[in-house]
């Protein structure tokens, strides 16, 4: 089974985390789903200047993500291919991005956010976020 390991960023402007929703995919159990924004790791990348490129060719947002705003990892086996995805914080100024590859995005607060329809993936993120009520910074 193919393995793919991705970069996700808990984007977060006044307490809300921004909440991106798919579109049409490949895999039907994917389409439609909530999920945070990011991608793939290219060879010798680090996990952080991975997240900031994903994020400035998806949404053309510049931003600094260091180490230190990693918040967790996760594994999860989809039924065509399995993932691990390392989940950082990101603040941002503004609520301003270009949605260039989903179909609708919402700021949410932490306590909201699990009343989305999630990838799988993505959902023990939610659990964690919401569960806590708050956002975690250091």
């Amino acid at each position: 089974m193919k393995h793919i390991e991705v970069v996700a960023a808990l984007i977060v402007h006044e307490d809300k985390i921004l909440c991106m929703q798919r579109g049409k995919s490949k895999h039907e159990y994917l389409t439609g789903k909530y999920e945070f924004p990011g991608g793939k790791i290219d060879p010798g990348e680090s996990r952080t200047n991975a997240l900031m490129r994903e994020l400035k060719e998806e949404m053309e947002l510049d931003v600094e993500i260091d180490e230190e705003d990693y918040y967790m990892t996760v594994h999860h086996i989809y039924p065509d291919f399995e993932i691990t995805m390392h989940c950082f914080f990101c603040r941002v100024r503004s609520q301003d991005f270009v949605r260039k590859e989903h179909i609708d995005h919402r700021w949410l607060l932490p306590m909201e956010i699990s009343a989305l329809d999630w990838a799988m993936a993505d959902k023990p993120i939610v659990d964690r976020i919401s569960s806590a009520g708050i956002l975690p910074w250091r």
